[in-house]
């Protein structure tokens, strides 16, 4: 087998491992998994290095199983909070679960025929016949109170400000480390994987595979990823609109495309090793390159591209790309027709507006009154004049003249107007 660890090191995705998890790797196929909690009914990009953690793994050889949890997402994972979540409904976690798992479905082809094809499961399915009584029988009796005090999640939580732990979110690592249990009985899982916060409920779950299993040659290993942050130490994975969502009906295409674009030149340079699969000799030339030129962008510009189609696919790439060049580029005005609605309003973010009613388009309304008194562009007529004049007005990217009428057919979308004054002096018209 190809060293899995070696690659992973590398690229900046390897935390840490149990003693013996490289070997095995490097042995023979092994099975592991990641659990992915459905606290939201989509995945961000704060999600993406354990997808990307589970297509590594695929492609050295390995078998993936990714696990939702429809069950641990009833209590909520206590690891890196301050405080105790608030309990989802059957019904939002239903929605949650379906949600994640077509996100996973555009990574993962589950319906593979290959020896080592992805599997999903849901916790739910083996959890929701477990008594209360049965569990703390069979697993309870396992794990001393002691152990699970010294996890660094629940020492935190005690130690903290906040009101403390439930018993509800106590008991998370052993319903976690008991899914590893069932993944190695059912799947002959050996291996689980995650986030550094999640060490503790992951060598919870490697306890358990040795105590409950009558083989006490059990194997059980662990292996996590480093919490990927920013060169100014914030977190990773949220803009100022909030979170940037793997699906487009949450983050579109063409926002997504620029949050990896607008990455600085020292967060670029790690985020190409960990968010793409391009090779060494590839990604150590565009460093290079980069450095000599840094003001091409080319890091940023290779590192959308790839991102943006691993997610969305080429073709929602070249949309993106070709809305970036809406706002920056020589783009015409049927590029502007191009864009949904959208798109449109996220190029032309903070881009000051104004309403006109569709009777006065349909009408015909003569550019000097759309440039003043229907939005308040420009301050006077004269000025509209003079701007026209100078031949320094464009309506969707197309420079007019005094003599222009604006009119229904030159809507966007059937609702908006471009209007610009220079290179970066944009307004926008929407017809109410």
């Amino acid at each position: 087998m190809k060293n899995l660890v070696e690659e992973l090191k590398w690229r900046g995705l390897y935390h840490d491992s149990m003693p013996g998890t490289e070997e095995q790797l490097l042995k023979e196929a092994t099975t592991a998994y990641i659990g992915f909690d459905p606290t939201a009914d989509s995945l961000h990009i704060g999600s993406m290095v354990q997808i990307i953690l589970l297509l590594h793994l695929k492609n050295f050889g390995h078998k993936p199983i990714a696990l939702v949890g429809g069950a641990t997402g009833m209590i909520g994972d206590p690891s890196g909070k301050s405080d105790e979540r608030n309990l989802l409904n059957e019904e939002q976690l239903a929605k949650n679960v379906a949600g994640i798992k077509s996100v996973l479905s555009r990574f993962l082809d589950f319906n593979s025929a290959a020896t080592n094809a992805p599997i999903m499961v849901n916790n739910y399915d083996w959890m929701k016949s477990f008594s209360f009584i049965d569990f703390a029988r069979e697993v309870g009796k396992r794990i001393t109170v002691n152990y699970m005090m010294a996890k660094d999640s629940v020492k935190k939580r005690l130690t903290g400000d906040g009101e403390g732990m439930s018993f509800t979110e106590f008991t998370y690592q052993l319903i976690q480390g008991y899914d590893f249990y069932h993944l190695h009985k059912h799947y002959n899982c050996v291996l689980q994987m995650g986030g550094s916060d999640q060490w503790g409920n992951i060598t919870t779950g490697t306890e358990l595979v040795r105590r409950m299993n009558p083989n006490t040659e059990a194997k059980a290993f662990a292996l996590t990823t480093p919490l990927i942050t920013k060169a100014d130490g914030s977190k990773f994975g949220k803009s100022e609109g909030g979170n940037i969502w793997l699906d487009a009906d949450k983050t579109s295409v063409y926002k997504f495309y620029q949050f990896w674009l607008n990455t600085s030149d020292e967060d670029s340079e790690k985020y190409i090793k960990i968010f793409t699969f391009l090779a060494k000799d590839i990604i150590d030339a565009l460093i290079a390159e980069h450095k000599e030129a840094a003001h091409l962008r080319v890091l940023q510009r290779r590192l959308a591209e790839e991102v943006t189609i691993l997610v969305h696919g080429k073709a929602e790439l070249e949309k993106a790309i070709q809305a970036s060049n809406i706002l920056f580029g020589n783009a015409t005005a049927d590029d502007l027709k191009t864009l949904d609605e959208a798109t449109f309003l996220e190029v032309f973010d903070g881009v000051p507006q104004a309403e006109i009613s569709r009777n006065d388009i349909e009408a015909g309304i003569s550019i000097v009154d759309v440039l003043n008194e229907k939005s308040g562009f420009l301050k006077s007529n004269g000025e509209a004049r003079r701007a026209l004049t100078e031949n320094s007005i464009s309506v969707n990217k197309e420079k007019v003249t005094e003599e222009f009428q604006l009119a229904t057919k030159d809507l966007i979308n059937n609702q908006f107007v471009l209007l610009q004054r220079g290179k970066k002096n944009y307004f926008v018209i929407r017809i109410k």
